[in-house]
């Protein structure tokens, strides 16, 4: 059963780092400011002043960067500010067990979808899938709000409540949820990363991607055997796409309509103004029915 990490307090310390592309440090201040509201001191990592041509820093760095904020007993929260890509480049030199023996909050999305698969298989922990510091100036109130389960052990509970759902087709599924990031998930088949659905809730979301694009990753995913052994999908935001949302959903009807599991759309789960963070590997209940998504809490 895959762990979860230790919550955290106000006062608490928490690493600052980019572990994909390059940061413009003038930027920072809202990230830093958002951390204040929050009440936590802050480390800023060498990343975030790194640069090896479009990366902050060079993979040493970068992986040199996360070791420390792992060792460091101070720390109890890694925070990545942005994606862009990069993260995939030192999956496979990040010491896994060292960061099962210092657990601790891991928090991005984006190009860390990466990391939140190799983490959660090989440090067996659970990692937060939420809003990049970098675009705090983006982020809704409610946004916002969902740092606050990092604090205090809260189930999460998305309904309609929170925007129109689309059911694509009926059930009711339970499972460990994992995911995120379409292109990166399909990124990690034929790798020791390789993301596993067996059993699983899948999650995913994208940004920039055309129709042909979306079709051509998730007939991967298919062709790859990762859709016949979901329990459920919950499809998140799919933003500057050029085509319509009626596009999009038929897109996804014709990939997951047929699979004999729940599937629900328009969960404001990615890169948009609203981006509700969620715990990936908890157990959660997608119940395609009630159009909701419940998920256990990812700190203890």
């Amino acid at each position: 059963m895959i762990s979860t990490v230790a919550h955290l307090e106000k006062g608490d310390t928490v690493g600052v780092v980019c572990l994909s592309s390059l940061v413009k440090p003038e930027k920072l201040g809202d990230a830093l400011a958002f951390l204040d509201e929050l009440g936590l001191r802050y480390k800023i990592g060498d990343t975030i002043t790194a640069q090896h041509d479009y990366l902050a820093g060079s993979d040493e760095v970068r992986l040199a960067d996360f070791h420390a904020m792992v060792r460091d007993p101070e720390v109890k929260a890694i925070f990545c500010v942005k994606g862009g890509y990069g993260s995939a480049r030192i999956a496979s030199k990040i010491d896994y067990e060292l960061l099962a023996e210092n657990p601790k909050i891991f928090w991005g999305f984006s190009d860390l979808t990466y990391l939140h698969c190799a983490i959660n298989e090989y440090a067996n922990i659970v990692t937060f899938h939420g809003p990049l510091l970098m675009a705090t100036d983006k982020m809704d109130d409610l946004s916002k709000k969902m740092f606050l389960q990092l604090f205090t052990p809260m189930e999460i509970q998305y309904t309609e409540a929170i925007s129109p759902l689309t059911t694509i087709a009926p059930g009711i599924a339970r499972g460990p949820i994992i995911g995120g990031n379409l292109r990166r998930l399909v990124s990690t088949l034929g790798t020791k990363f390789e993301v596993r659905t067996e059993g699983r809730i899948l999650v995913i979301e994208d940004i920039a991607e055309t129709i042909p694009r979306i079709d051509s990753m998730l007939q991967q995913l298919k062709q790859a055997r990762k859709l016949e052994q979901l329990a459920g999908v919950v499809i998140g935001s799919f933003t500057q796409t050029e085509a319509s949302d009626d596009a999009l959903l038929t897109l996804m009807k014709e990939y997951f309509s047929d699979l004999g599991i729940p599937v629900v759309a328009g969960f404001k789960i990615g890169h948009e103004t609203t981006n509700i963070a969620i715990p990936l590997g908890v157990e959660a209940i997608l119940d395609a029915q009630e159009k909701a998504l419940r998920l256990l809490p990812g700190v203890h």
